[in-house]
């Protein structure tokens, strides 16, 4: 595994803990799961990916219940996880006896892409975070949602870019398939975070 590689996986470790407690925690009991439930399909109304909002969300809807703060540290701590995972997959591709040299590269080149964007979802994660104890401050809070509206957005086109390498005929395969299934995904659930990201943003600079 690449040494940044490597590194961003040991700083998410040292992260999970703390996404387990305000997110990806199992869900406790609520008195009225229903009402979490239509809070999140109405929120995913803005995400392009509706129906794929809606599945990532639901298993945490007793934790989210109404709070749109906590909805959105829950689409970044989702999508954070979903892109370390296929980050780290990817990054064993360049391992395999049988990758061609031009493979290699457009593979090493995505790894490359997708720990950027991992990065940038973690600092926006921690930004995010930070929002809460920035509350009285206004200044400081939309200057903080500012901050994350720009690096989940970056993630984006990080993302994006990792399949720039495999263009055309000459580059179709086994490698380029599986990768592409796996980009295709977290790229939709990084854009379905950034919507939600936009949508709290824009109501509190209302």
């Amino acid at each position: 595994m690449e040494p940044k590689l490597t590194h961003l996986c040991y700083c998410l470790l040292l992260f999970l803990p703390l996404l387990s407690q305000s997110t990806i925690a199992k869900p406790s009991s609520s008195p009225n799961p229903s009402n979490s439930i239509n809070f999140i399909v109405s929120s995913c109304r803005v995400t392009r990916y509706q129906t794929l909002c809606v599945k990532c969300l639901a298993t945490f809807a007793n934790k989210i219940r109404r709070n749109e703060n906590r909805l959105t540290q829950t689409a970044l701590a989702v999508t954070l996880v979903r892109v370390q995972s296929t980050t780290v997959y990817v990054a064993k591709l360049t391992k395999s006896r049988r990758i061609k040299r031009r493979e290699y590269l457009a593979v090493k080149d995505c790894v490359e892409n997708l720990g950027d964007g991992l990065e940038m979802l973690a600092q926006s994660m921690r930004e995010l975070r930070q929002v809460g104890g920035s509350g009285r401050d206004r200044d400081e809070f939309l200057w903080r949602l500012s901050n994350v509206e720009t690096w989940v957005s970056a993630a984006l086109t990080d993302e994006t870019t990792c399949l720039d390498g495999f263009d055309g005929k000459v580059m179709d395969g086994v490698v380029k398939s599986a990768i592409r299934r796996r980009v295709v995904h977290v790229a939709r659930v990084t854009s379905n975070a950034l919507a939600l990201v936009n949508r709290f943003a824009a109501r509190h600079k209302s």
